[in-house]
């Protein structure tokens, strides 16, 4: 063999020996390609994440609590946030144009006020009132008819709020006169009145009365007395999340939902 085919045949061993790891580092790199678009379609299969805003009624403050962490439980990646206050308030927000995805009210004509920024309101649940009165029922307060006694300090909602316009409905159906201390803006705000002894007695939903425990004392007021709160809820067509929106709205209506809702003392739509 010549010295110039020796020297040919060494290069061409030469060349092999370095293509070898070569080709190595291709292979790991289609794997880390592979690798990659897996882990991208990974991600891609993941929930999306949704923040929503939900303004509602505060009558639903405790129920709502509890039904949002139940379905951000079974719904990863949905995040919800309830901005509370009276019906009334929440209608002038809503006009307003305040950011948010749902409204709940705690009366018809509320929502039915709004037709023009919600979509189509659905009645999720119902409720009644009671006459709340101080812890141990000081005054003896046995019926709607001892709320008009002058000893009496008596708080009500102001007209304008939903269970402000039900008080004033049930009293009048039976005749009697009431001249409140006070006028509140939610029925929240009414039944801390009568906790923090302001007032002896005043005119709330029944479930607010039974969170408060033994606070306030409840009585009832007879079916063909009490009058029955429609809550509806809609979607609002300003929400930038209206189909994650609808979704749980329409969640609030499954058994699941609705087993929160009357453990919390809700009657059924």
């Amino acid at each position: 063999m010549s010295l110039n085919a020796s020297r040919r045949r060494a290069a061409a061993a030469l060349t092999a020996a370095l293509l070898v790891p070569l080709t190595a580092c291709g292979n790991s790199g289609d794997g880390e390609k592979k690798g990659g678009a897996g882990a991208s379609s990974s991600a891609s299969a993941e929930p999306k994440a949704v923040n929503l805003t939900v303004l509602a009624a505060s009558s639903l403050t405790d129920v709502f609590n509890a039904a949002g962490a139940a379905y951000e439980k079974s719904h990863p990646g949905t995040k919800i946030t309830f901005s509370y206050a009276g019906s009334q308030e929440l209608a002038a927000q809503v006009k307003q144009g305040a950011p948010a995805d749902a409204l709940a009210t705690a009366d018809t004509k509320t929502m039915d006020g709004l037709r023009a920024e919600t979509g189509e309101a659905k009645v999720i649940a119902k409720n009644r009132l009671v006459i709340a009165t101080g812890k141990g029922n000081p005054f003896k307060v046995d019926d709607l008819k001892d709320l008009a006694d002058g000893k009496i300090k008596v708080v009500l909602a102001a007209p304008e709020v939903p269970v402000g316009r039900y008080s004033r409905e049930i009293l009048d159906k039976q005749g009697v006169t009431v001249k409140p201390v006070s006028q509140e803006p939610n029925v929240r705000a009414v039944l801390s009145k009568v906790e923090l002894g302001e007032a002896d007695a005043g005119l709330v939903y029944k479930t607010d009365s039974a969170k408060s425990g033994d606070k306030v004392a409840a009585v009832d007021i007879p079916d063909d007395q009490n009058v029955v709160a429609s809550y509806p809820a809609a979607t609002l067509k300003q929400s930038k999340n209206a189909a994650a929106a609808a979704a749980f709205l329409a969640w609030l209506s499954t058994p699941e939902a609705q087993k929160i809702f009357q453990e919390a003392g809700f009657q059924q739509p």
